[in-house]
């Protein structure tokens, strides 16, 4: 444990902003489980969602909450998924 008035702070301050982060994540989970569910069942109103989906994304990303990376990449393979999806049902 710490000792100094500074490490204590520190301490402090990167349980505050841990749980934040855990937060963020979690909710990002969810717009994404929910995309993913809208698209197995309807893939046109899953056009919709995913228009909200990113921008919650790339604000994860923006807030270093996921890598600038990682974000890249599940946009991209919800977009597959997505594109794929109506191609199919079409």
């Amino acid at each position: 444990m710490a000792n100094h008035k500074s490490a204590l702070k520190r301490n402090r301050q990167s349980l505050v902003r841990r749980e934040k982060n855990r937060q963020a994540k979690a909710a990002l989970r969810t717009v994404v489980k929910k995309f993913n569910e809208t698209v197995a069942r309807e893939p046109e109103a899953a056009k919709e969602l995913l228009v909200s989906v990113v921008p919650a994304i790339a604000k994860a990303a923006s807030k270093g909450i996921i890598h600038k990376n990682a974000a890249s990449r599940k946009i991209s393979r919800l977009s597959k998924r997505l594109h794929k999806s109506t191609a199919q049902g079409a």
